[in-house]
C-alpha cells in the first residue's frame, strides 16, 4: 500500500519516483495485487532497487504537488523491502494473470520464472 521509489545502487539516493498523477493502473491506484502465499503482483513497475515511502498510494494521490527527491528521501520506510522478486514475463502473455501466477506459486513452479532477488 506504500508508494515505491527507485534507489541508487548504494541506496543513498532516490533516482526515480512517481508524479502524483502517475500512480494509477487501469484508472485505479496501482497498489500491488495480492497473490497466493503472500506474494504480490506489482502494478507499478518496480525493480530490485526499490524502496517504499511512508506515503500510502491514497495519501500520495491527494497531495497538491509531487514532492522532490530530497524531501522524499526523508520519508523512506524501508530501503531493502524485498524478500524475493521474480520476473514471470509480460502481462500480455497471460489471459488471467492473477489466476495463472497463483498456479505457478501454489504448484511450486515459480522457479520457472527469472529470480531477480
Amino acid at each position: 500500500m506504500y508508494v515505491p521509489v527507485s534507489l541508487s545502487s548504494d541506496k543513498d539516493k532516490i533516482v526515480s519516483y512517481p508524479d502524483i498523477k502517475d500512480i494509477y493502473f487501469n484508472d485505479k491506484l496501482s497498489v500491488p495485487t495480492s497473490l497466493a502465499d503472500g506474494f504480490l503482483l506489482d502494478n507499478r513497475g518496480i525493480g530490485v532497487q526499490v524502496g517504499f515511502l511512508s506515503y500510502t498510494y491514497e495519501k500520495y494521490s491527494k497531495l497538491s504537488a509531487t514532492p522532490n527527491a530530497k524531501d522524499l528521501m526523508g520519508l523512506l520506510l524501508d530501503k531493502d523491502p524485498l524478500v524475493e522478486m521474480y520476473q514471470c514475463g509480460q502481462r500480455s502473455q497471460y489471459k488471467d494473470i492473477e489466476q495463472e501466477l497463483n498456479v505457478l506459486i501454489t504448484s511450486g513452479k515459480l522457479n520457472t520464472c527469472k529470480k531477480l532477488k
